[in-house]
């Protein structure tokens, strides 16, 4: 069972698998041979194109990044070519690596202040809800209880909760019918988990929920220990309703500065499209009044 409060595994696994995925010609270096017993770069090319030491790649390669400078994280986000996620990744775990994570972390965030209800209240014709870093659903307003209806019904939570779009995903064979891209919305949960134990590796409900998830699904596992990370931004989701049938919804997933660990999430169809169409029925049907237009 994985353990994400084991920071210098998270690291050392994660530098191996960016570096795994690097070849020489990817990273403007010449080949020399034709028999490399590595699946990628080398971990003395590495350290050439950090501009470190071999032995100072290697010690921050076996999982120990406290005291590495910003100037050094940066050379290593570099030559392993990162991306914006992979990059913040790298930098969370280098804080949890020098003791400097929150206790108090932001996925443990469970409270909905009043506010934030009467926003969700205020918009009947748009599907929205707020979660917090586990994929808990913690608020929606009622088109997106009904749009998320195979997930809030789904028999995983009528003992307990609360709902968790993850747990849904990879535990309820509902979900491969609900998901129109069972794959890709698997690849981005993961990644964005992964993306979360960094940041809050001393998160126990976290930790409960990532080894639950890896102990119940292959797949879950599988795409645990790649190692990739993603932000959660927007984007458009495809989903199977029961009732309307299947919907292309361009979404936004927006931070709240004021709760940290808490994001909203809104669907926003283009005006005269059959989603937008399809959430006034499904507007009507669930007996809100149509402000869709």
């Amino acid at each position: 069972m994985p353990d994400s409060t084991d920071v210098s595994a998270q690291v050392r696994d994660f530098l191996v698998t960016r570096r795994n995925r690097l070849t020489p010609e990817a990273s403007g270096l010449p080949m020399y041979g034709g028999n490399r017993r590595v699946p990628g770069l080398r971990r003395e090319e590495v350290a050439l194109l950090a501009g470190m030491s071999v032995d100072y790649y290697v010690r921050l390669e076996r999982g120990n990044l406290s005291g590495a400078s910003e100037s050094v994280l940066e050379s290593l986000a570099s030559a392993l070519q990162l991306d914006d996620a992979e990059r913040a990744h790298l930098y969370d775990l280098a804080r949890a690596s020098s003791g400097s994570s929150r206790r108090t972390t932001a996925a443990s965030t469970t409270r909905v202040r009043p506010t934030l209800l009467r926003i969700l209240d205020a918009m009947p014709g748009t599907p929205a809800y707020l979660r917090n870093g586990r994929f808990d659903i913690l608020a929606a307003n009622q088109l997106g209880r009904a749009l998320y209806a195979p997930v809030f019904d789904s028999p995983l939570f009528a003992q307990r909760g609360p709902i968790n779009t993850a747990r849904f995903l990879f535990l309820d064979p509902a979900a491969q019918d609900f998901w129109v891209d069972w794959n890709k919305g698997a690849d981005d949960s993961v990644a964005f988990l992964r993306s979360e134990a960094g940041r809050s590796p001393h998160d126990r409900v976290l930790t409960e929920l990532i080894g639950e998830l890896s102990t119940r699904s292959q797949e879950f596992a599988t795409r645990w220990a790649k190692h990739d990370v993603k932000f959660h931004r927007s984007g458009v989701k495809r989903l199977r309703h029961p009732v309307v049938g299947e919907l292309a919804l361009p979404y936004e997933a927006m931070d709240l500065p004021a709760d940290p660990g808490l994001r909203l999430n809104i669907y926003t169809p283009q005006p005269d499209s059959p989603e937008h169409e399809a959430l006034a029925l499904l507007a009507s049907w669930t007996q809100i009044p149509d402000s869709v237009g």
